[in-house]
């Protein structure tokens, strides 16, 4: 891929690219999932509830109850690993039929095993726990099949977000997709400009699905800007390995094969485990460090009457600016907001309190404020200005993989940083040292590595770099 940065393409209209923002569907489907999980619990009591007032004539009958409930956090461990709510099973209805009743009959004969070397069969009629099970059953299998309709009524039968990006490709289309022109929107993979990059990573935005068309010579820069995104992407392409693809896919219906080039570094639970963790570890940090941020803020607005905060423009994930939040440690009339000029040592812009909370790293607590909003995580890569240079030349141009660092949320704190790589990049060593330790996170990535390096940023917060 070209590591030249291309020409400025700022000339498509911001209301352009925000018409064209998809909604969430993740956060409909995971409300659905719960839905989904309640009402199969309420559809399994029913069913022994039915069963035994059908066979003893008693509703609710206690040893009948009592299967249920025992049954059902069986039912759910077995549903939850083996996809009985996943995407599939919100159009499928046969799909997901399948799952639940084979989830049903798993744990069905797995409380039999331990009933019959417990003793325990005796206290249960076996007619009525019978019958039971297949009045569950058929209460799962009915409400599956609604499913879908409730889904076409209120979602206009869209459980995913797909997009087609048209580049000049064979003729490729989905159903219920949206397909935009990357000329239209100046989209061009070949070009390192950051203001493509994040109109691209809007239009990308809350996409489960992304397709791209385009001629041989632009596939494997379009397989880049997708992994470095951090989407599900495929190509409209026959098999080439140049493009690192990780799956094919071939689509009935239509002559053409796609090659799956990125799926994003996250599943679905991954990314839910990491913003609960997010969110809880920055509450509780705004509201433990309270009183420093107060003391802090009114020290620096006693020294020059300035702002108490700086706010800067940096790139976040799926390469889409955010606004980052930071203690003003600079001067007002010296303020960099494109991080043209990288700080050093004894730096003239410093203030007296910049000085102090730049080497505690105290200035960058404002940023908890960003986990909170969403914009970065507790832990990932650290989030870089525009301007910012390693032996004169911009990141990207010293390292064209520095895009693919952009495929998870920024972090407060991340592995480069408890490695001791910070302060001023003088040398494109300082960059690419900070690089391979941020892909190496990215690859690697799990909730217990996330709390390490919580704990060990702790021990690196003074550092001979932080300046």
């Amino acid at each position: 891929m070209n590591t030249q940065p291309g020409p400025l393409l700022k000339a498509v209209e911001p209301d352009l690219v925000e018409r064209k923002i998809a909604p969430s569907r993740e956060r409909r489907r995971l409300r659905a999932y719960i839905l989904m999980l309640l009402i199969d619990a309420v559809l399994l009591h029913l069913g022994f509830a039915l069963a035994s007032l059908i066979y003893e004539g008693v509703w609710w009958e206690k040893r009948s109850m009592l299967a249920a409930q025992t049954m059902l956090p069986v039912f759910f461990t077995i549903a939850l690993y083996n996809s009985t709510y996943c995407v599939r099973a919100l159009s499928d209805w046969i799909f997901a039929a399948r799952k639940a009743l084979i989830a049903l009959a798993i744990s069905a004969g797995l409380i039999n095993f331990v009933a019959f070397y417990t003793k325990s069969n005796a206290q249960f009629s076996r007619i009525s726990v019978t019958l039971g099970l297949l009045l569950a059953a058929l209460a799962l299998v009915t409400f599956r099949r609604l499913v879908p309709i409730i889904i076409e009524r209120f979602w206009e039968g869209r459980v995913r977000n797909q997009l087609v990006i048209n580049d000049g490709g064979p003729t490729f289309s989905l159903e219920k997709c949206t397909t935009i022109s990357a000329a239209k929107y100046e989209l061009d993979p070949t070009s390192h400009d950051p203001f493509m990059l994040d109109r691209l990573g809007k239009l990308l935005r809350n996409q489960d699905q992304v397709v791209v068309s385009c001629p041989r010579e632009r596939r494997e820069a379009w397989a880049f800007l997708l992994k470095s995104t951090g989407v599900y992407g495929e190509i409209v392409s026959e098999p080439a390995h140049t493009l690192g693809a990780v799956g094919v896919h071939r689509y009935e219906g239509q002559e053409r094969t796609t090659l799956v080039v990125s799926t994003g570094p996250l599943g679905l639970r991954a990314r839910i485990s990491k913003r609960a963790f997010d969110f809880t570890a920055a509450l509780a940090g705004l509201i433990v460090l309270s009183p420093l941020l107060a003391i802090v803020a009114l020290l620096i607005k006693l020294e020059d009457g300035g702002p108490v905060l700086f706010v800067q423009r940096r790139l976040g994930r799926g390469n889409q600016f955010f606004d980052m939040l930071k203690f003003r440690s600079m001067r007002e009339e010296r303020l960099d907001q494109d991080g043209n000029r990288s700080t050093v040592r004894g730096d003239d812009r410093i203030t007296r309190i910049g000085a102090f909370i730049r080497r505690t790293s105290i200035d960058e607590l404002p940023q908890l404020v960003n986990v909170l909003r969403g914009d970065m995580s507790v832990v990932g890569p650290r989030p870089h200005a525009l301007g910012s240079r390693a032996n004169s030349k911009l990141f990207w141009e010293v390292d064209s993989r520095y895009w693919k660092r952009h495929s998870l949320k920024p972090g407060l704190t991340g592995l480069a940083q408890v490695r001791g790589h910070r302060g001023a990049t003088e040398q494109e060593k300082d960059l690419t040292d900070r690089l391979q330790s941020d892909l190496e996170y990215i690859s690697s990535w799990s909730l217990r590595h996330d709390v390490a390096i919580l704990f060990r940023t702790i021990w690196v917060l003074r550092h001979e770099n932080a300046y």
